[in-house]
């Protein structure tokens, strides 16, 4: 962050986080990609993650099989980014 590089790549970044602590250090997150113009790419399996990303990457066994923002993706019927989501409130 501090080179601000053009491209940020978080690779489970908040993974080891509990929940508040994983909040909070995606708001700082959020107002640092906010605040500069930089293409952030989120690997995450905690889809809070990536829940206000421009767009989301569905990746099955190694193929993309869904993309689009949180609210195109919750319309698709029987979606994959669907199912996982109701799996992880329903785990909640």
């Amino acid at each position: 962050m501090l080179r601000n590089p053009k491209l940020l790549i978080l690779d489970e970044a908040t993974s080891a986080l509990d929940s508040e602590s994983e909040r909070i250090v995606q708001q700082a997150l959020d107002e640092v990609v906010a605040a500069r113009a930089r293409t952030t790419i989120v690997i995450a399996h905690r889809l809070s993650t990536i829940r206000n990303a421009d767009k989301i990457v569905v990746v099955e066994r190694g193929r993309v099989v869904e993309q689009g923002t949180h609210s195109e993706l919750m319309r698709v019927p029987n979606g994959v980014y669907q199912s996982l989501l109701a799996e992880t409130e329903k785990a909640n």
